[in-house]
């Protein structure tokens, strides 16, 4: 037991003290504060302590998140405190008022449970050796403690007056530091400093870096408050933080426009496009979250800064592994396949060729639209396709202007954002059905996008900054050419596919559509097999296409067919002979005109072209009574 004398009073201070731990706050000798008491174990605590002498310990936690903080979790010195009175509130918590008496160092925990209780050791303050000194520095802090009271709220009159009546320059420092608004870590530094002149040097550091800071705030708000009307209030804080930044001489990279700023540095993008970007910015960081124009002008940003400016993939000029992977993938098509290899040639010699412009014109399913994304992945580049069947609307093309709400860049920019690169193999499909309306013409959009001499400053109207197309190898299909305008037809390199004969059929079913449906019906080579015989009479009895969709449509029946009987254990081995077709196809659906040819007068052949490589006609005449007379007409 020691006894300690304050306030003309005698304190007996036992040598165990049970520890009450507080939280983002430190307590100081000489304070008198109302302590929320809400823990369970801190309830007990205080339930035990007012049955004795009153007497706990008050530490600070060195987390303030940590709910049931253990002895490491406090710090090592606190303030020895009395309870003076406790109010039981009505949820369960209380209310203790508490007077600090000493500092005090935690020596030794001797039990955890249902609260800390520690031996202490008294820590008194070491008298300073120059009592005119440390008076002056107690007077500074005092002043200093008058000017922030002008501008910290938290500061009130009752407080200045409390400070101007102490005399003990060790109590200044500590009362100060008290009421001030700093981080428990600097309140605690002062609180574990015994040295009363080293405390008031510290305290005086400490202070005049928070008055620092309130006068910085002031000075802040002072710029902003000239700025601020009645319908702006809910702008105050924002304005608050663009004052700070300028301060700094940096934006928040927290922030959508500091966000945005750092996208822009890394994006890489051309001269003229950072100095649109940056100019936009600008005006991103004038504007308020919440209006109108800063959605616009954000997805704007976005849409520049993800724009592939200068990213290029590299292409396989490997001419010999290039033409193996096309012959993989595709059967015959010769015509085509020497052009890109002429191409590959050419950009091997020549590394700043422009991309071709190419257009494949040839009747359905002869495979127009799979071949552009083979030549894709044997040149080693992203693919992009759009279908333009049914286009009217020349912004389709072009873009919208950013005056239009949901304004979007037009399908080609969109593409090549897709892509992630500037030199993906772009396929423009059904481009011979395009249409024109009151709304423009995307044909005519077209032209700029398919000119080798323009599309290097291809201007869409939400960009509005060019961006680099010639790099791009554009592939338009088209089923039939005519409808396609003669200037666009003019820019394009067209490249007919013709209608595939029997023997292309046979070898296209026999390489790529048979173990195709076998694989998507679950069955493997040795459950089904497809004889030659039967291949030929699904195509001359049940097909009549120029390419082979409905050929892969009759095999995928009979694949199913199959698959059926393999499920059901009728059968575990299935070849497919040509007598077999009429069972899983039905009765023959064309027969071969060359059957109804007979020797008869008044019978002649006549031939027709169809896009299925063409036909055969039989006009017949008859004989019949007439008046001998020959009418011409026409």
């Amino acid at each position: 037991m020691i006894k300690i004398d304050r306030n003309n009073q005698t304190i007996a201070i036992p040598e165990s003290v049970p520890i009450i731990p507080v939280r983002n706050t430190v307590f100081f000798p000489h304070q008198f504060i109302p302590l929320a008491i809400g823990r369970q174990k801190s309830i007990k605590l205080v339930e035990d302590a007012i049955k004795g002498d009153s007497i706990i310990g008050v530490v600070s936690q060195k987390e303030g998140s940590v709910d049931d903080p253990a002895p490491e979790d406090l710090y090592k010195i606190g303030t020895i405190a009395r309870i003076l009175k406790v109010i039981d509130l009505p949820d369960g918590s209380k209310s203790a008022f508490i007077q600090g008496i000493n500092r005090f160092e935690v020596k030794s925990v001797i039990q955890t449970d249902p609260y800390i209780v520690a031996t202490n050791e008294l820590k008194d303050d070491m008298q300073p050796k120059d009592p005119l000194k440390v008076e002056a520095f107690a007077t500074n802090l005092k002043n200093l403690f008058q000017q922030a009271s002008e501008l910290a709220p938290e500061i009130t009159n009752e407080h200045q007056a409390m400070i101007g009546n102490i005399q003990e320059p060790g109590i200044v420092a500590d009362v100060v530091i008290a009421f001030s608004n700093i981080s428990v870590a600097e309140k605690q530094e002062v609180l574990e400093t015994f040295d009363i002149e080293e405390r008031l040097n510290k305290a005086t550091y400490i202070f005049n870096k928070y008055l620092q800071t309130l006068e910085l705030g002031k000075k802040i708000q002072n710029e902003v408050q000239d700025e601020i009307s009645r319908s702006q209030r809910e702008m105050y804080l924002r304005q608050q933080l663009k004052a700070i930044q300028k301060e700094l001489g940096e934006y928040d990279e927290t922030s959508d426009v500091g966000e945005m700023k750092k996208k822009l540095d890394e994006a890489d993008l051309p001269e003229d496009v950072q100095k649109v970007a940056e100019k936009e910015l600008d005006r991103l960081s004038r504007m308020h979250p919440a209006s109108a124009e800063y959605t616009v002008s954000r997805s704007y940003l976005d849409w520049i800064t993800e724009l592939p400016w200068n990213k290029s993939t590299e292409d396989n000029l490997n001419i010999e592994d290039v033409q193996k992977r096309l012959n993989e993938d595709h059967y015959g098509l010769d015509k085509v396949k020497k052009r890109i290899l002429e191409y590959l040639a050419v950009r091997k010699l020549k590394n700043d060729m422009r991309g071709p412009i190419l257009c494949f014109v040839g009747p359905p399913g002869v495979g127009k639209t799979s071949l552009g994304r083979s030549i894709a992945d044997a040149m080693g580049r992203k693919f992009v396709r759009i279908s333009l069947g049914g286009v009217r609307d020349e912004a389709e093309i072009r873009g919208h202007r950013r005056t239009y709400i949901g304004a979007l860049p037009g399908r080609i920019i969109q593409g090549i954002k897709r892509a992630g690169s500037n030199n993906p193999v772009f396929m423009l499909d059904e481009i011979d059905k395009v249409g024109a309306d009151f709304r423009g013409d995307p044909s005519a959009a077209l032209l700029e996008v398919l000119d080798p001499e323009q599309n290097n400053s291809f201007s869409d109207h939400y960009l509005e900054v060019p961006f680099d197309l010639s790099k791009v190898m554009f592939i338009a299909t088209a089923n039939i050419p005519d409808t396609i305008i003669p200037a666009l037809k003019d820019r394009m390199e067209v490249i007919e596919i013709p209608s595939y004969v029997e023997e292309e059929k046979v070898g296209i079913a026999k390489k790529f559509l048979v173990p195709k449906q076998i694989k998507e019906h679950g069955l493997d080579s040795e459950q089904i097999h497809f004889t030659d015989d039967a291949l030929h009479n699904i195509i001359n009895s049940y097909t009549r296409e120029a390419g082979v969709r409905n050929l892969e449509r009759q095999i995928a029946t009979i694949s199913r067919g199959v698959a059926r009987d393999v499920a059901s254990g009728k059968k575990d081995q299935n070849t497919i002979d040509k007598e077999d077709i009429e069972k899983f196809l039905g009765p023959i659906k064309f027969y071969s005109d060359v059957a109804e040819r007979i020797d008869e007068p008044g019978i002649v052949t006549g031939l027709a072209w169809t896009p299925m490589g063409g036909d055969i006609l039989f006009i017949e005449t008859s004989k019949m009574p007439g008046k001998g007379n020959l009418i011409l007409t026409g």
